[in-house]
């Protein structure tokens, strides 16, 4: 897939010389960009997403002592077995 962006002249150059500095392309460093920051976009809509929900009354929120009597003490705080063992 085929994206068109046009960079401020500042983003470009620094983005430029950053590609001649490394040897990369600035393709490259644009793709990094994006997987490094989409992530947490993502997030911060999902995060956004629930306080709506939660201040319209849709969700109700748990405690932390709620939520380690359901995961137990060492899910809670570890993550689950498989999480652990990536």
């Amino acid at each position: 897939m085929s994206v068109s962006l046009r960079l401020p002249e500042d983003l470009d150059k620094r983005l430029g010389d950053l590609a001649v500095k490394t040897g990369r392309s600035k393709t490259f460093y644009m793709l990094e960009a994006i997987r490094e920051h989409l992530d947490d976009l993502e997030n911060l809509y999902l995060a956004e997403q629930r306080l709506i929900d939660s201040r319209a009354g849709r969700t109700r929120a748990i405690s932390l002592d709620e939520v380690i009597h359901r995961l137990g003490e060492n899910e809670a705080f570890l993550g689950s077995p498989a999480s652990r063992d990536s």
